[in-house]
């Protein structure tokens, strides 16, 4: 990789990305709406667009830096000149608001985009930021690449047929194409806002303000958590292999899952039930072969993350 494109780069993932890609001396593009994205998580050293996916045209952004280049009218096409690898991470990542707004495609429109932008412009290959929530309700645990889908929401539904897209673009039209399924992320920069707030970031900010830890259905379900770090070195794995994709789907998880409860005594205090919410009951993933295909293994330790994090 040598110049790349970072789509949700100003975001919680994407600029945690951007941040090791600049380390590495790739040349980054950032294309960001800062809907959910914040402009001081922005590496400095890359260049910064503030635009929306959805859209063809772009309007130039100029980011406080003096070396960033700036359009005053520019177009997505001509933001990737030169671009080898496509990192798209920009979503409305919000399960609940998809349910209750249906007709909101926007995450699947921006990813037609991005991928018909990139098959014009020459990029060698893009790399899709998918969820596990295409998965639903689970069959059985872990959950590998395999398992049957039984999306439950709006949006894990789009982010499906969005990697149905990446596979046809790579059938028909040549561009390389890799879907990660991210399980449930966490770490530094993760949102405290909205509702695609996690677990860990709700119980965070109520264990701060010392109220009671509000847990949702019975707290039995278990989420596999992974760390942003984790997932970002899966993507630059994915972006740095010299074989051929053609549309392969890795799951990002560690195997390993924590019940909602038992992250609520990780942070201790009073716990409150009563909410109910359509949720799966379990989400684990099998990472067999993210392990042997990428050599990638997960490093975090969320209970550690929490204790070093939870009192500051």
């Amino acid at each position: 990789m040598k110049k790349v494109l970072v789509t949700g780069g100003a975001g919680f993932i994407g600029s945690t990305l951007v941040d090791k890609l600049v380390k590495r001396n790739i040349e980054v593009i950032v294309v960001d709406n800062l809907s959910t994205g914040k402009e001081e998580y922005i590496n400095p050293k890359a260049q910064f667009f503030k635009a929306d996916l959805n859209h063809s045209t772009f309007e130039g952004y100029k980011h406080s830096n003096p070396i960033t280049r700036a359009f005053e009218d520019t177009t997505l096409l001509h933001l990737l000149e030169g671009v080898d690898t496509v990192f798209h991470l920009a979503a409305t990542p919000q399960v609940q608001y998809s349910i209750d707004n249906p007709t909101d495609n926007n995450n699947l429109t921006s990813t037609i985009n991005i991928l018909e932008a990139s098959r014009k412009a020459g990029v060698k290959r893009l790399i899709l930021s998918s969820t596990s929530a295409v998965y639903g309700n689970p069959k059985y645990t872990p959950i590998d690449e395999n398992h049957p889908i039984e999306t439950l929401s709006p949006y894990g539904l789009h982010k499906l047929v969005g990697e149905q897209y990446c596979k046809l673009y790579s059938l028909v039209y040549g561009l390389d194409t890799v879907c990660l399924r991210y399980f449930n992320a966490y770490g530094d920069r993760m949102t405290n806002k909205g509702a695609y707030r996690s677990v860990i970031s709700v119980f965070m900010e109520q264990y701060k303000n010392k109220e009671p830890l509000n847990i949702v259905n019975d707290g039995k379900q278990r989420r596999d958590f992974v760390h942003v770090n984790d997932i970002v070195n899966a993507n630059i794995r994915c972006g740095g292999n010299k074989e051929y994709f053609n549309g392969d789907i890795f799951n990002v998880g560690t195997g390993k899952a924590y019940t909602v409860n038992e992250i609520a005594g990780m942070f201790g205090g009073e716990k409150k039930y009563g909410e109910e919410r359509i949720e799966p009951k379990d989400s684990i993933a099998e990472n067999a072969k993210i392990r042997l295909d990428l050599d990638w293994e997960p490093h975090g330790n969320l209970e550690e993350w929490i204790k070093l994090n939870k009192n500051e």
